[in-house]
């Protein structure tokens, strides 16, 4: 091939294939199956098509700097253990700190007591030197913000130099309680409290329009960019009547979003919320600037089984986020389900985005998914999504009244329980959970264990993670004496049934009942003396559809006669009544809801 044109783009050098290529060759591998079957759908409902063309883009409003803030969690109930760990994590490579206090949106079960752990925790770190620092407030903020406000004033820092997020958020705080929202006082209130720090000296950043417990309460992209952009609207408007101009306004507000292991949604979610908040500036007369984002790694898709899993999950959703122009992000520790980090696990956190911008150097470019056929078609569906709710929303009468009428949180519920039935079904897997599980994993080490989630009403937005409804079936059955067992019954040659009866033990030991057998029997008399032996009093079928269709109605009734809970691997199809009359209880196969067939095997066990 000859050199490329060394004016041209490096792309142009390598010949084009048409389309009409690629789709008689797609076509052939799928055998006859439409082309559909490679269509996939977000919770939104938007389709991901399998190929789009290159389309002409630039990119968008991005990130004011070059990197990301690496910014590490500062959430150990007590200042100095607090202090200690995050010195440590700012002496090796953090830009700022997450001062995470109790009861907050963020807090996941810890946090810093009180504002009187403040000056503790932030002893010897010098706010001035650069930092980034985001609070993470309880409902009631104000102790918190008075402590650090008298700790600026001890230390004589100019407040003009300070690089703080100070995240208040009545909206939101009130939606995670489920709590009535007076909007009317509280919206005043939130404008007098911005004032009064704008005459200390700080303007920008004062209020959050925080989306992340809309994407823990289970909600979709575009459910969490319009209550973001709600509430963020909210909050101009309550600046706007008390007097605040409108340019001055706009520097209060800053957004946090979640930021998950799906790269393509993650990427995506952050472009559009930046096209979002830029229609509102462009509809309020005002230039458009870029608007300031912080990530958070998602505590919905955090495992406690597995959890070295959680590192992978973090570094995608770093990666995503980081490409989607976020301006700061933090790392959940691959623990963090499990209780609160310990030092190691707070290293690779930080280390995940060290080694992303480092090594990676993935923050030298802006919006690299700019003109990115797919990128491009996926963030304006999200911003369509996103607007029609927004819109919604508006219309209701504006976020605090939708969410006092229910309205919002029923649609985040109905997103939720349908996300719920993927994850049950594994059409959205978990690895090290519902999918490849170890049930004889080692336990890793944390500070202090997690404690138990409080109570919530109806109203509530309460967070959950994916795996929970699989983790309560694991420790139901390590909580046995013995641990549930389950036999794989292997019918004829290795060949025949080894598919199954691997496909089997993921299914059983996803809800903690051990698989027991590896040997194949050609006999079925040998294979039911074969279960009485294992001591289990279940026994799941495993082999070829030949071998089915020439001994497996024998073997089944072998098996049941023995006292088997008799389940068969694979779809029943025109045999299921022979299956059914032979004694087997149930199938299970792709597809099948695995949490329910989980629960009902423990039962039996």
């Amino acid at each position: 091939m000859a050199a490329p044109d060394q004016a041209a783009p490096f792309v142009d050098a390598f010949p084009s294939t048409a389309e009409e290529v690629w789709r008689a060759k797609v076509e052939a591998a799928l055998k006859g199956a439409p082309l559909q079957k490679l269509v996939s759908k977000t919770p939104d409902g938007v389709e991901i098509q399998p190929l789009y063309p290159r389309v002409a883009g630039k990119p968008r409003a991005f990130r004011a700097a070059g990197d990301w803030k690496i910014v590490a969690r500062a959430d150990h109930p007590e200042g100095k253990t607090a202090n200690e760990l995050a010195l440590a994590d700012l002496e090796n490579g953090a830009d700022g700190l997450q001062i995470v206090f109790a009861g907050s949106i963020g807090a996941n079960g810890f946090g810093l007591p009180d504002g009187a752990a403040l000056a503790p925790a932030l002893k010897d770190i010098h706010l001035d030197a650069g930092l980034k620092i985001l609070l993470d407030l309880p409902d009631s903020g104000d102790g918190p913000v008075a402590a650090l406000l008298d700790l600026v004033a001890a230390r004589g820092y100019d407040a003009q130099k300070l690089d703080i997020s100070f995240g208040l958020d009545p909206i939101g705080a009130a939606a995670a309680r489920g709590a009535a929202l007076d909007w009317g006082r509280e919206g005043t209130r939130l404008a007098e409290q911005a004032k009064v720090l704008a005459a200390k000296g700080f303007s920008k950043n004062l209020i959050c329009a925080d989306g992340r417990l809309i994407h823990a309460a289970g909600g979709s992209p575009a459910q969490e960019l319009a209550f973001a952009l709600s509430s963020g609207l909210a909050a101009l408007r309550a600046l706007e009547n008390a007097g605040v101009d409108l340019d001055a306004a706009r520097e209060m507000i800053d957004f946090r979003l979640a930021a998950d292991a799906d790269e393509f949604l993650t990427i995506a979610k952050f472009r559009a919320l930046r096209r979002l908040w830029a229609g509102v500036e462009h509809a309020c007369g005002l230039e458009v600037r870029p608007v300031r984002i912080h990530g958070e790694t998602a505590w919905r898709m955090m495992t406690r089984r597995d959890p070295w899993v959680n590192l992978l999950r973090a570094t995608v959703a770093v990666f995503s986020a980081g490409l989607g122009g976020a301006d700061s992000i933090s790392v959940l520790p691959f623990t963090q389900a499990l209780g609160l980090p310990d030092a190691f696990a707070r290293r690779l956190a930080r280390n995940t985005q060290l080694v992303l911008l480092e090594e990676s150097n993935l923050g030298k470019v802006a919006d690299p998914a700019a003109g990115a056929g797919g990128f491009e078609a996926l963030t304006d569906a999200l911003v369509e999504k996103a607007y029609v709710l927004f819109q919604d929303i508006e219309k209701a009468g504006g976020l605090p009244q939708a969410l006092a009428n229910g309205a919002f949180q029923a649609e985040v519920a109905q997103t939720a329980n349908e996300r719920a039935k993927n994850v049950a079904r594994r059409k959205e897997p978990l690895t090290g959970v519902s999918e490849f599980p170890d049930i004889h994993e080692k336990q890793v080490a944390v500070l202090t264990p997690a404690p138990l989630p409080p109570a919530a009403n109806d109203k509530a937005l309460a967070p959950h993670r994916a795996a929970e409804p699989f983790e309560a079936l694991r420790d139901r059955a390590e909580s046995a004496a013995p641990r549930p067992r389950i036999f794989l019954a292997n019918l004829g040659p290795v060949a025949a049934f080894t598919a199954r009866a691997a496909f089997a033990k993921n299914f059983f030991e996803a809800g903690g009942i051990e698989a027991l057998g590896a040997d194949g029997f050609a006999d079925p008399a040998a294979l039911a003396e074969a279960f009485k032996a294992s001591g289990a009093k279940l026994a799941v079928l495993c082999s070829s559809d030949a071998v089915y269709a020439e001994r497996g109605v024998e073997a089944a009734k072998a098996l049941a006669a023995a006292g088997a809970h008799l389940y068969v691997a694979g779809r029943p199809g025109e045999m299921e009544a022979q299956w059914r009359a032979a004694g087997a209880r149930d199938f299970i196969f792709a597809g099948a809801d695995l949490l329910a067939q989980l629960r009902e095997a423990l039962r039996a066990a």
